[in-house]
């Protein structure tokens, strides 16, 4: 079988007057950013941290005007996804990341019932079309009843500084949701901590030993006991969308783990769209602002709640 050569991702830093006298490990860690899990890793790789070409060890002094390349993919997938074929909406994508717009009712990550047919399966697969050196490094989730933009990192480097940013105002995600009766006030914060609830392998619930968790939500929309929000995420806990509107009493419509049992006709998962996404790229630093459609059964539900 004929092996495929795959794209290496690699970095690198031409060592200028302010380089010089400092080893190979402080310089990777001040000047390129790379944590000291990274750094462990790459170490040990022939092509791993070369100097002029040449590999060297963390405690080498370069000589100003030398280059220092550092590899950042992965030279083997540690993930254990196995690469599948399936439909990806890529929205942005370079050396370091994608950002897709994940369709409702498609898990994220493999597991028990879906092995082979999550955003992680059919990212691999798109890696290898692409002739890629990458694994899947995702930087946050969505729920499989849940659509919209997510990033995923192509290598741990990018996946690491991403994840420093998730609970920062670097980070911001915006989403809209189809909720049962209207909030009061139109426009508020739910401010509750958010932990494990006894019991249950999956559901979260608000309780005062949690960790901090504050949505931000502004009506849109209002029509007979059903309302449309425009919501912000100041942190990122598992389903916290999800359990806050449900602890003010107004759960997402569809969601049958918080709301109410019987799923709505036409919806495969609840009515929440992760429709706006910001972040700081993990090489550059420079921001990156996306937004996407909304899906056409959230489409469908919002045509029928104008429509009343």
């Amino acid at each position: 079988m004929e092996q495929i050569q795959r794209k290496t991702r690699r970095l690198e830093l031409v060592l200028g007057p302010e380089d010089g006298g400092v080893k190979v490990d402080t310089l990777l860690r001040r000047r390129l950013h790379l944590s000291g899990t990274v750094i462990r890793r790459i170490k040990w790789l022939e092509d791993g941290i070369l100097l002029d070409g040449a590999r060297v060890n963390t405690r080498c002094v370069p000589r100003v005007g030398q280059i220092l390349s550092v590899r950042l993919s992965d030279p083997e997938r540690r993930s254990g996804v196995v690469p599948a074929p399936g439909e990806l909406d890529i929205r942005y994508e370079d050396g370091d990341l994608v950002v897709l717009n994940k369709a409702p009712g498609v898990t994220v990550h493999p597991g028990p019932g879906h092995f082979y047919d999550t955003v992680g399966n059919f990212l691999l697969w798109h890696y290898d079309q692409e002739g890629a050196e990458a694994d899947f490094h995702p930087v946050h989730r969505l729920d499989r009843g849940t659509s919209g933009l997510m990033v995923v990192a192509k290598h741990p480097h990018a996946q690491e500084r991403l994840k420093e940013q998730l609970h920062t105002a670097d980070f911001f995600r915006e989403y809209l949701a189809v909720c049962d009766g209207c909030p009061r006030p139109k426009t508020g914060v739910v401010d509750a901590p958010l932990g494990p609830k006894p019991g249950s392998l999956v559901e979260q619930m608000v309780r005062p030993d949690g960790k901090p968790a504050r949505t931000r939500y502004t009506v849109r929309l209002e029509r007979e006991g059903r309302s449309l929000l425009r919501l912000a995420l100041d942190t990122g806990r598992t389903h916290q969308i999800r359990v806050h509107m449900a602890h003010i009493g107004h759960p997402i419509l569809g969601d049958t783990v918080y709301g109410a049992k019987k799923p709505v006709p036409g919806l495969q998962g609840q009515c929440l769209h992760a429709v706006g996404l910001r972040f700081l790229h993990p090489r550059t630093g420079e921001a990156v602002e996306l937004t996407c459609p909304l899906p056409e059964e959230f489409e469908a539900r919002l045509r029928k709640l104008r429509a009343t």
